[in-house]
């Protein structure tokens, strides 16, 4: 049995064709029962996100494994097999065992050692064992992908520094406020960097989330989202006082938030400081705003200097993470050819006991028909005797007729190089 891997991300294909050969939450249960169903495959999971979507399988050894795979996908989304080709990766054997651990760990992320990865591999994982397609080994790369990640994640920095712009605003922020359980933060926009600024300051327990924005429906729907409340961007200066902290991030091209109208909310919070973080572009905050007392304000250009930084401390963790992959594959590896000789084990034994059973049935007859008890065990002994020694007796003499002293002492290990039993006194 080998293991697959067949897929495409962002590095392979643009958006517009990851978009078509995405799997939905409705396809991905019919695609999996499909995908097991292709006559080399024995086992299968399926990621997709938005950035990738990989087939994992356990595939019979064939020469046609590779073809019958990309054949699968591409019929399955009604492509051009040699067109999709040209965009898919594919990797056998270690390079699968390899991949996956560094899928897991982030590190083949478009945004280095992001975290959501790991969440949307369990997610894949959960799915195809709910659905009885994952068997020992493909639950064990997955298992041990999950414990890497894991690893990975305690004993380097990889996610331990900002590399978006929304996490870097919160985690600015967390410099000028320790404990965020009774601030209120005032997000102006709707868009994908204020969703995302908002989950961040929800994880951080933040008290209190008003987002404003144009369109007070869709400000609605996000403050929903977080408990929180929204307002029009009218509101903005009578609610401005409450805000601890600020983001803003919309695309209007005249600013919203002007020095006067940020003067009298100070005032109204008698100083207490106001972060505010601007990432818009052109800016939503008046630059004279940097000038007032009790206002930390921070451009999109200040998080792009803290996020080159941080990424270049990612770099230096993910090669960190890529020699923990190294070992962790090795011990995959070896973990798998054990399997081999659990099935060498069961052949052993079934064989083993299958003799037994044949020498005992043969004792009792012998009984049954008047033979003494002491007849009957001798005729056991000496039967199981030359029925388990056989084989091994056989291989051995070839060994002596071959000059092959190798496989002559390999057969006195299994058989002689064991502490002798000693009969109980």
């Amino acid at each position: 049995m080998s293991l697959i891997t067949i897929g495409l991300n962002h590095k392979t294909a643009p958006v517009e064709l990851r978009e078509r050969l995405a799997f939905t939450p409705d396809t991905l249960p019919e695609a999996v029962r499909s995908l097991v169903k292709v006559a080399c495959v024995s086992e299968a999971a399926i990621l997709s996100t938005c950035n990738r979507t990989e087939l994992y399988c356990t595939v019979h050894d064939s020469p046609t494994a590779d073809r019958e795979l990309v054949e699968w996908f591409s019929g399955f989304h009604g492509f051009n097999t040699e067109e999709l080709s040209q965009h898919l990766y594919l990797y056998h054997h270690d390079e699968t065992i390899r991949h996956a651990l560094s899928v897991a760990c982030g590190l083949d992320s478009m945004v280095l050692g992001e975290p959501q990865i790991l969440g949307q591999m369990k997610q894949a994982y959960s799915q195809a064992v709910t659905l009885g397609s994952v068997g020992m080994l493909l639950g064990k790369l997955f298992q041990h992908a999950f414990s890497v990640a894991k690893q990975v994640r305690t004993d380097t920095d990889i996610g331990s520094s900002p590399v978006s712009v929304a996490f870097a605003a919160v985690s600015l922020s967390k410099q000028i406020f320790g404990d965020f359980k009774k601030l209120t933060a005032l997000l102006i926009g709707a868009g994908e960097t204020i969703e995302l600024a908002a989950r961040h300051l929800k994880s951080s327990q933040i008290g209190h989330i008003i987002i404003a924005n144009r369109t007070v429906e869709r400000a609605q729907n996000l403050a929903q989202q977080f408990n929180g409340e929204a307002i029009s961007l009218p509101q903005i200066p009578e609610q401005l006082h409450r805000a601890d902290i600020v983001i803003s991030s919309t695309a209007s091209p005249l600013p919203i938030l002007g020095k006067g109208a940020v003067e009298k909310a100070l005032k109204k919070r008698k100083h207490k400081p106001m972060f505010m973080v601007d990432i818009a572009v052109p800016r939503d905050v008046e630059a004279e705003v940097a000038d007032l007392d009790d206002v930390y304000l921070y451009t999109v250009d200040d998080l792009q200097h803290i996020i080159a930084q941080n990424m270049e401390s990612r770099q230096q963790a993910a090669q960190q993470a890529a020699e923990i992959i190294d070992a962790q594959v090795i011990a995959f590896l070896n973990w798998k050819k054990t399997l081999d000789a659990v099935d060498v084990i069961r052949d052993i034994r079934q064989h083993a006991e299958t003799t037994q059973h044949e020498a005992l049935d043969k004792a009792r007859r012998m009984l049954a028909q008047g033979k003494s008890a002491e007849e009957a065990l001798d005729f056991l002994a000496h039967t199981l005797t030359n029925k388990l020694l056989h084989h091994p007796m056989v291989h051995l003499r070839q060994a002596g007729q071959d000059n092959n002293p190798d496989r002559i002492e390999l057969i006195r290990d299994l058989f002689l190089r064991t502490p002798a039993i000693k009969p109980d006194k």
